[in-house]
């Protein structure tokens, strides 16, 4: 809950002396991010050699796809009450420690099972690191700056995929072509996940070189340091004693959301919860983690070479960088209603277009190289309207819309919400793109034209508005 006391300390004009080390600190906490995007999308380079080593059909190839996100569910439910008790910085060294054992488990399992439960392990890093980082960014970064460091999180994730696909395309590279070829005694599908242990190690070394959040130090009883850190990052210009009074007057003034708070209406939860969930549903469900975590397996299927399809999943990670870097220019310029519906009109065409060139037979095991260029030139602008749109628009409007008495426990189920979502898609294309791999495109087609009535009828723009005026 922001505080509605004057603001006496100084603190909203602060500009500190070093902002370079500022932006580390931003930098180093948001690697959880860069992990986080890792960890998602490098799966997408190991697909069909898990499918091959342990000899798998669609259904129980997806369940170890998706198990991941049971544990990111869970590790987002627990990371903000761990954070509370043992702190931010502590959090994230256990976040990079559980980086680091899946990533080795993940790369050594004797059976599937095993493979299985180092993901889960990951996917509680991946939950941890997707709380902890932008709650850390926000309470350390000066005011006059947290915008745009607070945007480091979202830039980490799609580098870290981006980067996980090219790294997965260079060992395809040395391994000639092959998932299960050989390298450095291992088959080139296990270098793949083994890799992330440099990241991993990095993020926990990291964690070592930046301050603990002020915010926790002064719940701690430490105010002597959180005085330390505040003029570390804000500067000598501000008034400490009153910066310090002031997030005193903030944490004591806050309601602690439960939810029994998100209960009212015809329906259950109130109304503007429904809202919330269903802005995370409509995210997900128009397939845009089918791109990340299946792109490579859906090129192949059309009779795209290994190493093309490689590559390909590599420049669709170039556009959501670009996408994303277009919607953090934009969203505090045209407002997030009108971008959301400029990106729903944009995956409606994209989807619309891959699944008609997936509806046409395929010749000598590959697509008419028409529609094969349609295809691959509409997954790219799917991925271009979804990233300069919803995929930053709605974490925006989240941490936006809710009231402030209910913002916590309203996050946290619409973000739940998301993790469903992500995990019923996850788990499901597969055996849907074994049954029609056009008709499912068509469902995400569907659910990416009623995002725009949605939009359109139940969502309101917070451009501008302070969170105290969301009642």
């Amino acid at each position: 809950m922001t505080s509605t006391a004057p603001d006496k300390s100084g603190a909203g004009a602060a500009h500190p002396e070093h902002l370079g080390h500022v932006i580390f600190i931003a930098a180093a906490a948001a690697m959880g991010g860069f992990l986080f995007g890792y960890d998602s999308a490098v799966i997408n380079g190991t697909v069909e050699a898990i499918r091959s080593r342990y000899d798998i059909g669609s259904a129980a190839l997806a369940q170890v796809i998706a198990i991941a996100l049971i544990g990111c569910a869970i590790g987002a439910a627990t990371a903000g009450r761990i954070a509370d008790r043992i702190g931010r910085i502590r959090c994230m060294q256990i976040s990079a420690v559980l980086f680091t054992i899946s990533a080795v488990g993940s790369s050594l399992p004797f059976a599937l099972y095993d493979l299985a439960f180092w993901r889960v392990i990951g996917g509680f890093a991946i939950g941890m690191a997707s709380v902890i980082g932008p709650a850390y960014i926000a309470e350390v970064a000066p005011p006059a700056y947290r915008g745009r460091l607070g945007s480091f999180q979202q830039a980490a994730i799609v580098v870290g995929i981006a980067v996980s696909q090219l790294v997965n395309w260079g060992i395809l590279n040395a391994a000639d072509g092959d998932q299960r070829g050989q390298l450095m005694g291992l088959e080139a599908w296990q270098v793949m996940l083994g890799v992330m242990v440099i990241p991993a190690v990095l993020y926990g070394l990291l964690s070592f070189a930046i301050p603990e959040s002020p915010r926790f130090l002064i719940s701690a009883g430490r105010d002597k340091r959180a005085r330390e850190v505040l003029k570390e990052v804000e500067g000598d210009r501000i008034d400490l004693d009153a910066r310090v009074a002031e997030i005193e007057h903030a944490m004591k003034s806050e309601h602690k959301s439960t939810f029994k708070d998100l209960l009212g209406g015809s329906f259950f939860f109130k109304p503007i919860v429904w809202i919330g969930i269903g802005l995370s549903v409509f995210q997900q469900f128009v397939g845009i983690n089918v791109a990340f975590y299946y792109s490579s397996t859906l090129w192949q299927s059309v009779g795209v070479d290994p190493t093309e399809s490689f590559f390909y999943s590599f420049t669709t990670s170039i556009i959501n960088i670009i996408g994303t870097v277009i919607a953090m220019i934009f969203v505090d310029r045209i407002g997030r209603r009108p971008l959301a519906l400029i990106g729903s009109v944009g995956m409606v065409i994209g989807l619309g277009f891959e699944a008609w060139a997936f509806s046409f037979d395929l010749v000598d095991g590959k697509l008419p190289a028409t529609q094969g260029w349609i295809a691959l030139i509409a997954a790219h602008v799917f991925v271009l309207f979804f990233a300069l749109s919803w995929g930053v628009v709605v974490w925006v409007f989240l941490g936006e819309m809710f009231p402030n008495r209910i913002r916590a426990a309203a996050l946290g189920v619409a973000a739940s919400a998301q993790w469903i979502a992500n995990w019923a898609i996850t788990a499901s294309f597969p055996s849907l793109a074994d049954w029609n791999l056009s008709a499912t495109y068509v469902i995400y087609t569907v659910f990416a034209a009623l995002s725009i009535p949605f939009v359109l009828k139940y969502v309101k723009e917070t451009k501008g508005k302070t969170l105290e005026e969301m009642g």
